[in-house]
């Protein structure tokens, strides 16, 4: 579902990716770990269509994201570390705008249900954005992903700034859509997550992908001290 071949990105002499190549099914979690700089949202935006890469493909659902990325665009959704939502607009709202945006067109049921799916309580459905702590607009960043119909979904430090409570939420919703078969590329610094929530785990460095591992193979001190040795 979501797929690199050979993928490198350069500016001038500076590399930002190298040689990228990483698979996720559907239905599978793939976590991305690495250092501010590694090269994690490099990844995510080449996928988004936001940059062009050097050389190499990155691929959507078998579509070809630089020879078709509106088509490609589809098939996908993306929550950033700060989702960006209409402060002076509802939970609901915003949904309904972004829904709609995407060509769909629910009737207040159906963007219920998808806000209801997140865990987003109903009092808070038509309260405004601008009230919302960030757990809160998380999911309705998920909710906009559940209209959607996204067989892939790209996350950049979705958990950062979130506290356990909503951070473990999170992490329970994004199980629930791999086993819907959602395919997922979550860029993160949070080891402990990812080994919580991840299928797979690849590591950056300096934009070489040098470890990839299946997360039910190492333990969490494992994939720590993995870490740390990597980056050094």
């Amino acid at each position: 579902m979501i797929q690199t071949t050979a993928l490198s990105k350069k500016y001038g002499d500076f590399t930002a990716l190298d040689n990228l190549n990483l698979t996720v099914k559907e239905g599978e979690i793939y976590c991305l770990l690495g250092q501010n700089g590694a090269g994690k949202t490099t990844t995510i935006n080449l996928f988004l269509g936001f940059l062009e890469p050097t050389s190499g493909q990155t691929i959507i659902n078998g579509i070809n994201v630089q020879e078709n990325p509106q088509e490609s665009k589809k098939y996908l959704a993306y929550i950033p570390e700060t989702i960006m939502l209409y402060p002076n607009l509802t939970g609901m709202e915003n949904l309904e705008f972004f829904s709609r945006l995407g060509g769909f067109n629910y009737d207040r049921r159906a963007l219920t249900d998808f806000l209801l799916q997140t865990g987003l309580q109903k009092e808070a459905h038509h309260k405004w954005m601008q009230s919302y702590s960030k757990g809160m607009r998380q999911k309705v960043g998920i909710a906009i992903a559940l209209s959607k119909s996204a067989k892939a979904l790209f996350l950049d430090e979705p958990t950062s700034g979130l506290d356990p409570k909503a951070s473990n939420e999170f992490s329970n919703i994004l199980k629930e859509l791999s086993q819907s078969g959602t395919a997922i590329l979550m860029a993160t610094h949070d080891i402990f997550r990812a080994k919580e929530v991840g299928d797979s785990i690849g590591i950056l460095r300096a934009g070489e992908l040098v470890s990839q591992i299946k997360a039910k193979d190492i333990s969490a001190n494992e994939l720590e001290n993995l870490y740390l040795e990597t980056i050094q």
